[in-house]
């Protein structure tokens, strides 16, 4: 496995790149964090797709702002409910970085995203057809809800204590009705941020499922052999 921080000369907000041994192409994934930004928990995340096949691109939502700003713009798009919010084309410019990359296969592309990334995954996917498969961690779901009949296939993990555990099942449904692929999960006795390991909310049976759907459904949507 080969890391490297991207500089943000190179991609606007910088990232951390985690890619597979071998020449490739490789599906690719970028990796959307929560509110606590770009720490060692999702450089982890990504380095654990690398390790499963994919190339992974952490994208940095806080490098270089004002992070109080940057929350108080991101909650605004989250409680509009837009697919336009901010921060959207900072993702746009990771997924256009990553597929140029000589290891990755612009073909097969996807996103994963926790709690704020959660949102944001499904807000990107429903405006950006480059996307294959998502996969929303307690995630909020854009407004009205009816914009997800754009949706790729979506593979969504929620925690049975916590106000995402509603949207997640508004979401179930409409895809349902829409006729979209997914397999949408709600963990009883999970908590939000229950995949964080290194957080006090951490569920590992819950975790480890939700990564082992994950990684299945990838699999399946974006070829991955490896």
């Amino acid at each position: 496995m080969q890391t490297r921080d991207i500089a943000t000369s190179v991609l606007k907000g910088g990232g951390y790149l985690a890619l597979p041994d071998g020449d490739g192409p490789h599906p690719g994934v970028v990796v959307i964090h929560e509110a606590y930004g770009l720490n060692d928990h999702i450089r982890d995340i990504a380095g654990r797709f690398a390790g499963a096949g994919y190339a992974a691109l952490a994208v940095d939502l806080f490098s270089g702002r004002n992070r109080a700003v940057c929350m108080s713009r991101y909650m605004a798009g989250m409680l509009i409910g837009s697919v336009n919010r901010y921060g959207i084309d900072d993702l746009k410019s990771g997924l256009t970085f990553l597929a140029k990359l000589d290891e990755v296969d612009a073909q097969r592309m996807g996103a994963i995203g926790f709690c704020m990334g959660g949102g944001f995954a499904i807000a990107w996917a429903c405006t950006d057809s480059r996307l294959k498969a998502i996969a929303p961690f307690y995630a909020s779901n854009p407004r009205p809800l009816d914009v997800v009949s754009r949706l790729c296939p979506v593979v969504g993990s929620y925690p049975e204590q916590d106000f995402t555990a509603r949207a997640g099942r508004a979401l179930d449904a409409t895809l349902t009705r829409d006729g979209i692929s997914h397999d949408i999960k709600v963990y009883p006795g999970a908590h939000h941020s229950f995949f964080n390991d290194t957080g006090r909310s951490y569920n590992k049976e819950a975790a480890d499922d939700s990564w082992n759907r994950v990684l299945h459904f990838f699999g399946e949507k974006l070829g991955n052999k490896d």
